[in-house]
C-alpha cells in the first residue's frame, strides 16, 4: 500500500513538475526591438544588451532588427497596418507626436522609478513628453556643429574659423581659388534632413519653422537664409550639385580632404578616427547670422501599446539599454552625446575637448517642431529648397509654396 501511495505521489509531483515547467515555459516571452542603422557597431551593441538582458532573464528571448533610417519609419507604418508592430522600436522623435495622437505609443512614467527617470539630462527629455507624459526615452542625442579642415584652410590663408556666415562665404571663395578637386563648403541637398541643413541658416538668420501657429518658412529671414545657399552654389563655393548628394556623401569628401567646411553631428569624430586618422581637423560653432543656433536631435526608444510584453520591454530597457555600461559604450562608438547624467560624468566624455563645441552649442539648439504631419512639412520643404539648389524656382516662390502646404496641414 506504501508503495501505491508512493508510486502516486511521485506521480502528482512528476505532473506537477510537467505542469510548472508548461507554465514557466508559457510564461516567457519574446521581445522584439527594431532600430535605426547608426553604423556598423549599432547590431553588435544591442546583441550584446539582448544577450546580457536574456542572461538576467532565462528563458525570454530579445529579437534584434536593425533596418536602414531611411526606411525605417515605412517600415513601422506597414507592421502597424498589419498587426505586427514590435515591442519597442527606435524612432526619431519628431515621428512620436503621430504616434501619441493615434494612440500607438505606449506612456512610459508608470513603468520607470523616479531615480531612473532623473538620471537623464533633462534637456533631452522635453522632446518625447506630451502633456506631461513621457512617451520615449532619448536613446540618441546630438547637436550639430563645424568641422573644419585645418590644413585647407591654412593653405587658403585663413588661421581661425569663421564665426559667421560672411566668414564662411569669404574662406570658401579663397578655398576656390586654391584650384583642385576642394571646395569651400559642404552643402547637402538629398535624402534625411535635406531640411535640417537648411534649417541651420534659417534659424541663425532669426526665422522659425513655424511661429504663432503658422508656417514661418516663407518668411524674410527664410527667404534670406535660403538666399544665402543659392548664392553659394552659383559662386560654385559648395560642391557641385548638392540635390545629388546626401548626409554620408558630403561626410565621405570630407573624410577625404576634399571640404573645407562642414555642418553635422558628433559622430563624425569616430568615423574620422576610423577611416581618415591623419586628417587635420577641429571643429567650432554653427556660424552665426543674426543669431546662435543649432540643431538638438534625439532619437527615442519607444513601447508600442499594442506589445503584450510591456513591462519586459520596459525592463529590457531600464535594466540593460539604459544602464551605464550599455550608454557609455552606445555613445562612445556610435558617436553622440550623453543622454544621462552618470554618462556624461565618464571620463571618456568629460575629459574629450572635442566634444566642448557641441555642448557649448546647447543652450541655443532648437529641436523640431513637436506638431501633427511633422514628416509631410518636411517633404515639403525638402521639395523647395531642391527646386532652388537645381534652378527650377527663385526662393521666394518656392518657400511660399512649401509654407501653403505646411499652413493646410497645420489646420488637419
Amino acid at each position: 500500500m506504501y508503495q501505491i501511495k508512493k508510486r502516486r505521489v511521485l506521480s502528482l509531483l512528476a505532473g506537477a513538475a510537467v505542469l510548472l515547467g508548461a507554465t514557466t515555459a508559457s510564461q516567457a516571452a519574446t521581445i522584439r526591438v527594431v532600430l535605426g542603422y547608426y553604423s556598423a557597431a549599432t547590431q553588435e551593441l544591442f546583441e550584446g544588451m539582448a544577450k546580457d538582458f536574456m542572461e538576467k532573464h532565462p528563458g525570454d528571448e530579445v529579437k534584434i532588427e536593425v533596418i536602414q533610417w531611411d526606411n525605417l519609419q515605412q517600415r513601422l507604418t506597414t507592421d502597424i497596418a498589419g498587426g505586427t508592430a514590435p515591442d519597442i522600436a527606435m524612432i526619431g522623435t519628431r515621428w512620436l507626436v503621430d504616434y501619441v495622437k493615434n494612440d500607438i505609443a505606449e506612456p512610459l512614467d508608470g513603468y520607470m522609478t523616479p531615480e531612473f527617470k532623473a538620471g537623464f539630462i533633462e534637456s533631452f527629455l522635453s522632446p518625447s513628453t506630451f502633456d506631461g507624459k513621457m512617451y520615449g526615452l532619448p536613446v540618441a542625442a546630438s547637436a550639430r556643429a563645424m568641422y573644419y579642415n585645418k590644413d585647407l584652410l591654412a593653405k587658403a590663408g585663413v588661421n581661425e574659423p569663421p564665426a559667421n556666415w560672411d566668414g564662411v562665404v569669404d574662406t570658401a571663395k579663397k578655398i576656390k581659388a586654391l584650384g583642385g578637386d576642394a571646395y569651400g563648403f559642404a552643402l547637402q541637398g538629398k535624402e534625411i534632413e535635406t531640411d535640417a541643413y537648411w534649417y541651420y541658416s534659417l534659424w541663425t538668420h532669426g526665422g522659425d519653422i513655424i511661429k504663432d501657429g503658422k508656417s514661418g518658412v516663407a518668411s524674410p529671414e527664410a527667404v534670406k537664409a535660403l538666399t544665402l545657399y543659392k548664392s553659394m552654389i552659383d559662386e560654385g563655393l559648395t560642391e557641385p550639385d548638392p540635390s545629388g548628394l546626401n548626409r554620408q556623401d558630403i561626410e565621405r569628401l570630407f573624410k577625404q580632404g576634399r571640404i573645407g567646411m562642414i555642418l553635422t553631428g558628433p559622430w563624425l569624430r569616430g568615423q574620422i578616427k576610423a577611416d581618415a586618422p591623419n586628417l587635420n581637423y577641429a571643429i567650432a560653432p554653427i556660424p552665426e547670422g543674426t543669431t546662435k543656433a543649432t540643431y538638438g536631435v534625439t532619437d527615442t526608444l519607444m513601447v508600442f501599446n499594442s506589445s503584450p510584453n510591456k513591462e519586459l520591454a520596459m525592463k529590457f530597457l531600464t535594466e540593460t539599454a539604459f544602464s551605464p555600461k550599455w550608454r557609455i559604450e552606445f555613445s562612445t562608438k556610435e558617436g553622440f552625446l550623453p543622454v544621462m547624467k552618470e554618462e556624461a560624468a565618464a571620463p571618456v566624455f568629460a575629459n574629450d575637448p572635442q566634444l566642448k563645441a557641441f555642448t557649448d552649442m546647447l543652450p541655443y539648439a532648437r529641436f523640431a517642431p513637436p506638431v501633427a504631419n511633422w514628416e509631410q512639412m518636411v517633404d515639403a520643404v525638402i521639395a523647395a529648397v531642391q527646386k532652388v539648389y537645381i534652378g527650377q524656382a527663385q526662393p521666394e516662390a518656392s518657400l511660399q509654396e512649401a509654407a501653403a502646404t505646411i499652413d493646410g496641414l497645420i489646420q488637419q
